[in-house]
């Protein structure tokens, strides 16, 4: 399985103009993505002809679950990791995928979950850092840049929900198995909000702490 949470630090949140609360005052946002979205280090990232212009990056801790884990207290979670790796989740923030459409209530939110499903979507590696290697992975920097230029910078410690809080919290409902990723939330500094999103060409290295660089680059649907 391949999850992921939406909005788990405040900076980004913010940056789109929305409030973030406090963990006691909510619960971690989880979607999913599909296997064919996942790519290779050093890969290309394809962008989808059909909807070419608003394609963005996310650098994310990822979380590689070791053993089958079913509603795990937050103090003992860590015992079920077997590793972290690095993850770009790649974004199409303005997918509509019929635009002449007559509008439901809830558009909004299936076109920013479909956007997330275009295949090769899901880059991660280059490695997965073992559990013993990182033994708080809530201290960890974190760095994208495109052609570059570093547009995203931070500590996984600014993260609302840390590690432990998110295997504890998913695991209460669904069982998480070996081999389940799950992909802990970005950042501010999107292209979206820079108005500097992915183009064809551009070369994107998204960096985490003792595990490693992750890079991959844009090419066009051809």
């Amino acid at each position: 399985k391949i999850l992921l949470l939406a909005g788990n630090y405040a900076s980004h949140l913010e940056e789109e103009g929305r409030i973030a609360l406090e963990k006691e005052e909510t619960f971690p946002y989880i979607f999913m993505k599909p296997r064919t979205t996942i790519n290779h280090p050093n890969g290309p990232i394809t962008i989808p002809a059909m909807s070419p212009d608003f394609i963005d990056y996310e650098c994310e801790l990822a979380i590689v679950i070791g053993k089958t884990a079913k509603n795990v207290p937050e103090s003992k979670a860590l015992d079920y990791v077997a590793g972290y790796t690095v993850v770009n989740d790649i974004s199409d923030r303005k997918y509509k995928p019929v635009p002449n459409r007559k509008e439901r209530d809830r558009d909004a939110f299936f076109d920013w979950q479909h956007g997330k499903w275009h295949d090769g979507f899901f880059p991660f590696g280059p490695a997965i850092a073992s559990a013993q290697t990182i033994t708080d992975p809530n201290t960890l920097e974190l760095e994208l840049s495109v052609n570059g230029e570093v547009r995203q910078q931070t500590n996984t410690d600014h993260m609302i929900y840390g590690v432990p809080a998110v295997i504890e919290f998913i695991s209460r409902s669904v069982t998480l198995e070996p081999g389940d990723i799950i992909a802990t939330g970005t950042t501010a500094g999107t292209g979206h909000a820079l108005g500097k999103l992915l183009r064809d060409g551009d070369q994107i290295s998204a960096t985490i702490e003792s595990i490693g660089t992750l890079n991959n680059y844009m090419v066009s649907e051809s």
